[in-house]
């Protein structure tokens, strides 16, 4: 019996506790929203579902995930990019709660995109496709 959509977890939610849980990114601010007074001086990596699809006959959902990064600066934005990078393409494998991460392939790489609301920002773009089974 095929699963319901309804049944995966909040991939949002499971993106930001695989990222806060990793040694490299302490200090970082991991969320799906940013904090109050956010003017995107500080390091953070927010975090959105942009899309995808839930695939049933596959018993798969594989939602687009945005990672937007932030630094006080464009070189420590572009490092901590990679480094928010890296940490999520590890996770591959990862079983967390009710689900299974069975592969994470990024579709967009980090790219350099200013943030017209926070004119202090640095920030770096990147979207990945998680694939989610039932654990």
């Amino acid at each position: 019996m095929p699963s319901s959509p309804s049944v995966f977890p909040d991939v949002q939610a499971l993106v930001v506790d695989l990222l806060a849980d990793r040694s490299e990114l302490a200090g970082v601010i991991v969320d799906e929203t940013p904090p109050a007074g956010f003017d995107g001086t500080a390091r953070a990596v927010l975090v959105s579902r942009v899309g995808g699809a839930w695939i049933d006959d596959l018993h798969l959902d594989q939602p687009l995930v945005e990672l937007e990064v932030y630094g006080p600066d464009k070189s420590t934005a572009h490092t901590l990019a990679n480094t928010a990078r890296a940490a999520l393409l590890a996770a591959t494998g990862t079983v967390h709660g009710t689900a299974t991460v069975t592969d994470i392939a990024e579709a967009d790489g980090p790219r350099w995109l200013p943030d017209f609301i926070r004119p202090r920002a640095s920030r770096y773009l990147s979207t990945y496709r998680v694939s989610i089974r039932p654990a």
